[in-house]
């Protein structure tokens, strides 16, 4: 456990990327199995000890010390595990002298209820220092947040053993923890492993932002980008998974779009759900949240938020590897592959029919549709390959809308934002005076308005709601968001799709702010 606390510690410190890929290369290099192998799985957010909850974490620290302390600490370091490593108190009676490897926590912990976690937890707390407490807890809670991402850890171990980050993606979701025959495979003691009869993950295509270049429509295709969720599905040996684009596996939160997909292949397309309003068209973003991040999902929530999927591309025709064709090529295969699909599931992204770049600004400026989000544009000659390639796919978002709305409340954020208050609740007016909240947005600032915006909070609080304050109503903020949507969950009765902030207007008065009533004659 020492020295993946000691990994952790040192990539939550460590800024640089090469820098990050080195730090796990050598841990992986060095560490023995199956250790190494819990660890990726703990890095890529593939381990899961579901006897172990937040609740509990926090329950046990407040047996402990007294809680009145412990949420004021927590409060201002900003992150329970740290608060708890750092507050947890030596045993009474001295723990066993033998350290705890990462793999016989992992070990431990997987196979217990939730009723029998917390004390096999507390006793392992007891056998560690602070630093690999706040690793057990991080790995437990599954929220390690040390500024790496699941495809970075997997870049780092590909770099470790000299081989291609793309084909250890492929091979990822048909191995599971601790990943023996994977580490056996990369270091030659094995053949490398196959996944013939297994729904595997392959990576997606992506795109760079168009920004202010101008492409020539010979060259590439325009289609419409939608704003859902995208998604692969791949159907093999009877078994069908849909896939995140960051390769997590969703299909228990879509079984209606899976049952439908029965075809052999590989296809990539937007996770939509089905409007009323719109006769049947995509809805917004809003309809489709109600779905996700579910593990199971009821009946009436199948009947009242149809899902289906707007195909972009082709990977597999039944066992043919297609991403080595251009996308001409594929765009045929992919046309001839959609007739074989439930027509109530599946439909087939258009390509855009403009003369020109020109004629395409046009066309862009004019969509406002609730699940448009802007516009692809595909090089006719591109492979599909994961990943972004400079000069094969951009996308062009619409240009965002703004309103000029109110800070209301301020939180304290997380990681090396813990000691600023930096997540803000914003509202609008009513026509009778009230100002109601809108949104909350962190992003969007650099670090000296951020370090304005927590002055501003300090110097102007009414009143704490434990770790939340609310402020003066004198500070406008100009927020720019993607779309906006009825919500029946806010009391504003809106719900904005990637608010973020554009600009502080201190020049602007607070009664001066946006009226709720010109944000709704933006809803779609």
């Amino acid at each position: 456990m020492h020295a993946f606390a000691a990994l952790l510690d040192s990539l939550i410190y460590t800024r640089g990327r090469n820098a990050k890929l080195k730090l796990v290369a050598d841990y992986l290099l060095a560490t023995p199995d199956p250790d190494r192998g819990w660890a990726m799985a703990a890095l890529t957010g593939d381990l899961d000890l579901p006897g172990v909850k937040p609740a509990q974490i926090r329950a046990l620290i407040e047996e402990r010390v007294d809680p009145v302390l412990f949420r004021m600490s927590r409060d201002y370091v900003g992150d329970t595990a740290e608060t708890v490593a750092l507050l947890w108190p030596a045993p009474v009676v001295p723990a066993e002298p033998e350290p705890l490897s990462l793999a016989q926590a992992v070990e431990r912990l997987r196979h217990l209820s939730r009723s029998d976690a917390p004390a096999a937890l507390a006793a392992m707390l007891d056998r560690l220092d602070a630093e690999e407490r706040f690793a057990l807890l991080k790995m437990a809670t599954g929220g390690l947040r040390i500024g790496l991402s699941a495809r970075l850890a997997k870049t780092a171990l590909a770099n470790a053993f000299g081989i291609d980050v793309d084909e250890l993606e492929e091979l990822w979701h048909g191995l599971d923890p601790p990943y023996a025959t994977l580490f056996e495979w990369v270091e030659g003691r094995a053949e490398r492993p196959t996944a013939v009869d297994t729904p595997i993950f392959r990576p997606f295509m992506l795109a760079h932002g168009l920004e202010d270049a101008r492409v020539d429509l010979n060259d590439y295709a325009a289609e419409w980008k939608w704003d859902g969720i995208r998604v692969q599905i791949v159907h093999v040996a009877g078994q069908t998974r849909l896939y995140s684009r960051t390769g997590d596996d969703v299909t228990g939160a879509f079984p209606d779009v899976a049952a439908a997909f029965a075809e052999a292949g590989a296809v990539d397309g937007e996770l939509l759900v089905k409007g009323e309003v719109q006769g049947g068209e995509a809805a917004s973003f809003n309809a489709l949240q109600q779905r996700l991040g579910r593990k199971t999902v009821s009946a009436k929530m199948l009947a009242e938020y149809p899902a289906f999927v707007r195909l972009y591309d082709i990977l597999v025709d039944g066992t043919e590897d297609l991403r080595a064709l251009p996308w001409t090529e594929r765009r045929r295969r992919l046309e001839a592959f959609v007739p074989r699909l439930d027509p109530e599931r599946f439909d087939i992204s258009a390509v855009i029919e403009a003369d020109d770049f020109t004629h395409l600004e046009a066309i862009r400026a004019g969509a406002r549709d609730a699940a448009i989000e802007g516009v692809m544009l595909k090089r006719r000659d591109s492979p599909y390959v994961g990943g972004r390639r400079a000069g094969l796919w951009y996308k062009w978002k619409r240009d965002p809308l703004t309103a000029d709305c109110v800070m209301m409340y301020a939180q304290r954020g997380s990681g090396r934002r813990s000691s600023y208050y930096s997540d803000y609740t914003f509202g609008c007016w009513t026509d009778d005076g009230e100002l109601l909240p809108v949104g909350k947005a962190y992003s969007g600032i650099t670090d000296e308005e951020l370090r304005i915006l927590d002055k501003f909070v300090r110097n102007h609080t009414l009143n704490r709601f434990g770790p939340v304050r609310e402020v003066e109503k004198t500070l406008v903020l100009e927020i720019a968001f993607d779309s906006i949507h009825a919500s029946t969950r806010h009391k504003s009765g809106v719900a904005m799709r990637f608010p973020r902030i554009a600009r502080i207007r201190t020049d602007k008065p607070a009664n001066e702010a946006d009226q709720l009533a010109t944000l709704k004659r933006l809803v779609t």
